[in-house]
């Protein structure tokens, strides 16, 4: 993806680019994936514990509590070094992947805002691969990997990095894309690759306004992340203009606000009303998080579409008495990430009829009717994926969840009352 602005010294801001991170296993603000529509493998659950570095205490994820192909789970296991997420990354440092019960198939590593691939070498025995060559400062890049045990099962692994900026420069990710049309609940977000100290200088070099009048204000949900938005969603067909402004120079994105599109999730009802432009264009049955595992209430962003995306219990510590995955999934059709730490709206071909509309069997998504493959353009699941973009707001109400939405989990930020959504800007 292209780069959306480099003002040295100070902030050097470019533009998301590459897979989606992992899930991030807490409710908390978490690294902002980029907007898009691809088919995907990696894992995805979404958990509600407080600290991202623990394992949930309370684990709802994407799928049915009774799911198809668990005896076909990989005993590969992938590592990634560094982790998924890691900021500051020395250009020296080693990069690697590793597997144990398997062997790897497939090593791709490469720059996220230009594709250069960064070639590595893999061991003989096709166990560990490293990276062979010094990494750019102040870049991201991807690694996805793949292995087979040795009865020929398949697992990937996926990690997004961010190697470490130059001294006295800070380098952030701007989302959404320039030149992109986005749904109406979009903020503006920018993520930076260390803690920034001097919240009111960094600020004030980033302007955000709309053609349509609205009131814009910047909000840091920590040292690394800032996000702007207006007190309500953004007017249909408006143009947002983010202007960066650094010792003279000066670059600006501008992105296009789409038709407002909300859906409001009933748990109770068990349906979801697909609002656009004030009119009920459908209303679809659903199945949302069971009691064991309900679904987050609150107001939440669509910020990427997958055609396919691979879904494992093990990234957040579901596994049966033998360490096996609780559920695998390799394929899940139309899938649509909603937070940070793993809450998707999904296709779910793997539900009887009767579950939609009916019964909450989820372990914390929303599944729609689908088929395998979702090649049926009339099923449920491929009619909102076709009917959705990137910034669409979903909002689920009813649910038996009592925990509260972090706003920053996501991008969740419509969840934080004005008042304070202000109170935590740096420049006044």
């Amino acid at each position: 993806m292209a780069t959306a602005g480099a003002l040295g010294g100070v902030l050097a801001l470019t533009a998301l680019g590459g897979t989606s991170s992992a899930a991030t296993g807490g409710n908390d603000t978490g690294n902002q994936p980029k907007p898009q529509t691809q088919t995907q493998t990696q894992s995805q659950s979404q958990s509600q514990s407080q600290t991202p570095a623990q394992t949930p205490t309370k684990t709802p994820t994407p799928t049915p509590t009774k799911t198809p192909g668990n005896q076909d789970v990989s005993d590969a296991r992938i590592k990634i070094t560094p982790g998924q997420g890691a900021y500051n990354v020395g250009v020296n440092d080693p990069v690697g992947v590793t597997v144990s019960d398997g062997q790897l198939t497939k090593v791709v590593m490469t720059a996220v805002a230009t594709g250069a691939e960064v070639r590595g070498t893999l061991s003989a025995d096709g166990t560990s691969w490293k990276a062979d060559s010094r990494l750019k400062p102040a870049t991201r890049y991807q690694i996805a990997a793949e292995a087979d045990d040795a009865k020929g099962r398949s697992v990937t692994g996926n990690a997004t990095i961010t190697t470490v900026s130059p001294a006295n420069d800070f380098i952030g990710h701007l989302s959404p894309a320039n030149g992109s049309t986005v749904g109406v609940g979009m903020p503006v977000s920018v993520t930076f690759g260390r803690a920034i100290s001097d919240k009111a200088a960094v600020q004030s070099q980033i302007q955000v306004s709309s053609s349509s009048g609205q009131q814009v204000v910047g909000h840091w949900f920590n040292d690394n992340r800032l996000d702007f938005r207006p007190e309500n969603y953004w007017q249909p067909g408006s143009t947002v203009t983010v202007t960066l402004t650094h010792q003279g120079v000066q670059k600006t994105v501008t992105f296009k606000i789409g038709r407002s599109q909300v859906s409001t999730v009933d748990a109770k009802t068990k349906t979801m009303t697909v609002v656009r432009d004030g009119r009920t264009i459908k209303t679809i049955p659903i199945s949302s998080g069971s009691p064991e595992h309900p679904t987050y209430n609150g107001q939440m962003v669509i910020s990427e579409k997958y055609s396919q995306i691979h879904m494992n219990a093990a990234t957040v510590g579901l596994t049966e008495k033998d360490g096996k995955p609780s559920y695998d999934i390799k394929a899940v059709p139309h899938a649509m990430r909603l937070t940070d730490s793993g809450t998707f709206i999904h296709g779910n071909y793997w539900g009887a009829d009767s579950v939609f509309g009916k019964v909450n069997t989820s372990h914390g998504c929303v599944g729609l009717k689908d088929v395998r493959g979702g090649g049926d353009a009339t099923k449920p699941a491929a009619w909102f994926f076709d009917h959705s973009m990137i910034g669409d707001v979903v909002i689920v109400k009813n649910s038996d969840d009592k925990t509260t939405l972090a706003p920053g989990n996501g991008f969740s930020d419509w969840n934080m009352p004005w008042s304070q959504w202000v109170s935590g800007s740096a420049t006044g």
